[in-house]
């Protein structure tokens, strides 16, 4: 997830750390606050791997900045991730979030609908928070408020995705003719 979000803001554009640490809490600090000891780590694995270069800049006031630059082996990366998303970056919220930030740098309409109907297909699939046996559970069969709560909300949540994704998919349909 963090290398993806890396490489997602540097596609968008050359940036120094801290302007990449922002970027990247912003985007999913609710779920994992980044640190400089996850931050810093992975971006030297990633420029090891050769997937971004670092170059000192002259900084506005005196210091040095070191900027950070996506190469063209870390933009092969990224398309790959985003064509080929784990089961892990469909299924688990937090992951689809960084995945879809950065989705519009697949080019084809076509390689973006294959990972929206991915998706789909997830919820399509009958889910809840606590099972009766194999049976999921829905929101009116709890005297919680609680639980009931959570249940209603997600619910809700899902058919919003579900009518965005149905919607976009469609839209990526009409753009390309086959996506």
């Amino acid at each position: 997830m963090l290398e993806l979000a890396i490489l997602g803001f540097l596609r968008d554009r050359p940036l120094h750390g801290y302007d990449l640490r922002k970027r990247v809490a912003a985007l999913m600090g609710h779920v994992r606050p980044v640190a400089d000891g996850t931050l810093y780590p992975a971006i030297k694995r990633m420029a090891a791997a050769g997937w971004l270069v670092r170059k000192d800049e002259p900084g506005a006031a005196a210091a040095p900045r070191r900027m950070l630059y996506l190469t063209d082996e870390g933009r092969a990366e990224l398309e790959r991730r985003l064509r080929e998303p784990d089961d892990l970056d469909i299924s688990d919220e937090n992951r689809w979030f960084t995945l879809l930030a950065f989705l519009r740098h697949l080019d084809e309409p076509k390689e973006q609908g294959a990972v929206l109907r991915r998706r789909l297909a997830f919820l399509e699939e009958p889910t809840s928070f606590f099972y009766d046996g194999d049976r999921p559970m829905a929101a009116e069969e709890f005297g919680d408020p609680f639980r009931q709560g959570l249940l209603t909300i997600a619910h809700a949540t899902s058919q919003a995705e579900l009518a965005w994704l149905r919607a976009t998919i469609d839209a990526l349909i009409a753009l390309d003719g086959s996506a």
